[in-house]
């Protein structure tokens, strides 16, 4: 019985990820500029990976699986905002978004 309530509760959640991906693909195609697309695909990618990955996690059960899958969460949690970020400012020292945001100066540290 708990098996059954642990398994539908972990297909709820993949299909609510599956939800976050398809609004991440109708911002990202919708949107104008860069910046406002990698923000739609960040923030999707962000949930909806790790909305799916929890109901992998609650189908699966306490296992070393599971724990695995919490560590490949963690690790996108991590990664993909700072990979979107570093993305972005590099769209803002190249140039591409000139007219639509205001210039920026990036200094560097002195060592």
């Amino acid at each position: 019985m708990a098996g059954d309530v642990m398994t539908v509760l972990g297909m709820i959640l993949i299909l609510l990820g599956l939800v976050f991906f398809i609004v991440e693909m109708i911002g990202v195609f919708r949107f104008k500029y860069v910046l406002n697309r990698m923000h739609a695909a960040a923030i999707g990618d962000t949930l909806g990976i790790g909305i799916v990955l929890l109901g992998l996690i609650l189908i699966e059960g306490i296992s070393f699986t599971s724990l695995k899958i919490g560590l490949v969460i963690l690790f996108l949690w991590l990664a993909s905002p700072v990979s979107s970020h570093l993305i972005s400012r590099l769209e803002i020292t190249v140039g591409e978004a000139e007219g639509n945001y205001e210039k920026i100066e990036i200094k560097e540290e002195e060592k």
